[in-house]
């Protein structure tokens, strides 16, 4: 059986995070933990916690540090997690966040943060095509839509763009990336638990990039990641 794998998935919105952060819970047979897909959940639902953060997250901005953690930290106290690692999709998305997930893990340690590097006027184009399905999450795209009318293929559900996909939210969110969220690029480089990978290109030649860094990283740590 595949190891297990403790794993962060970096870069631009619009980068293909999402993608490859399901390509990879599979390959290595761990959860995909989506803090998009907890708070949009949450959103939905109504909840206390759904009802604060979506006024925020229609603009573009990044969500406060107590509930981003406190909902991480209670997910990665899960059994499945425990067991045998996950692919954490959306956070950290600052150094504070960085700090106390390493906190969380505790005697362990992160195994690899995977930077996805995909030039800004690329995601740009991207995030203004995505459309995405209300009720799975499901992602489509101007050029690639449902097979029916903007219903989604997978669960029936409806496909929209999402606010935070319209042109004064992306600019934003990109900008928010740039001064808060890069500089993690740097803190997981000093600490040795960084590949940067190119995110262009076919999805499967993505996967295959990102699956050859980890490989390569547990190939030098003797067939452990960390």
């Amino acid at each position: 059986m595949v190891p297990g794998a403790r794993l962060i998935v970096l870069g631009k919105q619009g980068a293909g995070k999402g993608t490859q952060c399901v390509r990879l819970s599979h390959h290595y047979v761990v959860p995909h933990v989506s803090t998009g897909d907890m708070l949009r959940a949450a959103v939905k639902q109504g909840t206390a916690m759904g009802l604060k953060a979506k006024d925020q997250m229609d603009r573009g901005e990044l969500l406060g540090d107590d509930l981003i953690m406190g909902m991480v930290a209670s997910r990665l106290d899960e059994s499945d997690v425990r067991a045998r690692g996950f692919v954490l999709d959306g956070c950290p998305r600052t150094v504070a966040q960085a700090e106390q997930l390493a906190v969380f893990l505790n005697p362990v340690e992160l195994d690899m943060a995977v930077d996805i590097e995909v030039p800004t006027a690329q995601v740009l184009r991207r995030l203004a095509a995505r459309r995405v399905c209300v009720d799975c999450g499901a992602n489509y795209s101007v050029s690639s839509p449902p097979l029916i009318n903007w219903t989604c293929d997978v669960c029936g559900g409806e496909v929209i763009q999402r606010e935070d996909d319209r042109e004064e939210a992306i600019t934003r969110r990109l900008e928010l990336y740039e001064r808060q969220t890069a500089p993690l690029i740097d803190w997981y480089r000093a600490r040795g638990q960084l590949a940067a990978v190119s995110g262009t290109g076919a999805p499967d030649s993505v996967t295959r990039r990102v699956i050859k860094a980890i490989e390569v990283r547990r190939d030098r740590k003797g067939g452990r990641l960390t």
